[in-house]
C-alpha cells in the first residue's frame, strides 16, 4: 500500500490506491471521475467522520455539471441536484442516521438506483444488503492531518470499464 502522496498503487484490475494530499485534492480526484459519469452510476462512498466523502462528492457534481456545490444530506438524508440546461439528476444520499438496511427499505431506497442518473451514498455499509452488486465502492481512511487514502474497487463489467478510464483520465496510466 502505497504512502507517497499522489501516488497510484494498482491493486488489482479491479482496485485502485491513491493517497491525497489535502481537501483540494480529494475534491479534484472527485471531478476527474465526475467527468466521466454518463448515467446510471452507483458510487458508495464508505469512510470515518472526516475522510473526505463529502468532499469527494463535491467534486464528484463537479465534474458531472452540477453549478452548486453539494452539501452533505446527513440530517435530510437524500439531496437531489440537477445539471443546468437538461433534467439529469444526481442524488446524493447520507446513510449515517440510518441504522440498517430494512430501515433504508422503508425509505424506499431501492428506486433510487433505478430512478436517478447518479446516485452518490454515503455510510452505504449501513444498507449494503439493498445495494446491486454492480457498483464502484471506494473506501476512505484518515492517514493523518492532511492526507486521506481513497481505496477504489470496481465490481462489474461496467465499473471496472468506469474505474479504468478513472485511472488514466486522473492518473496517466
Amino acid at each position: 500500500m502505497g504512502k507517497v502522496v499522489g501516488r497510484m498503487p494498482i491493486l488489482d484490475e479491479r482496485t485502485v490506491e491513491f493517497v491525497s494530499g489535502s481537501p483540494e485534492q480529494t475534491r479534484r480526484l472527485g471531478v476527474r471521475l465526475g467527468e466521466l459519469l454518463r448515467g446510471g452510476e452507483l458510487i458508495c462512498l464508505e469512510g470515518q467522520l472526516g475522510a473526505g466523502k463529502t468532499c469527494f462528492a463535491q467534486g464528484v457534481g463537479l465534474g458531472w455539471g452540477v453549478s452548486q456545490s453539494l452539501r452533505s444530506p446527513t440530517f435530510t438524508l437524500i439531496n437531489e441536484w440537477r445539471r443546468p440546461g437538461d433534467k439529469s439528476r444526481l442524488y446524493h444520499v447520507d446513510m449515517y442516521r440510518v441504522a440498517s438496511a430494512a430501515e433504508g427499505w422503508a425509505l424506499g431506497l431501492e428506486e433510487l438506483w433505478n430512478e436517478v442518473d447518479v446516485c452518490l451514498i454515503e455510510w452505504p455499509e449501513r444498507i449494503a444488503a439493498l445495494l446491486p452488486a454492480e457498483r464502484l465502492w471506494v473506501k476512505m481512511s484518515v492517514i493523518d492531518d492532511t492526507r486521506r487514502r481513497q481505496v477504489f474497487v470496481a465490481s462489474g463489467s461496467y465499473y471496472e470499464n468506469l474505474l479504468n478510464q478513472f485511472k488514466h483520465a486522473a492518473f496517466g496510466a
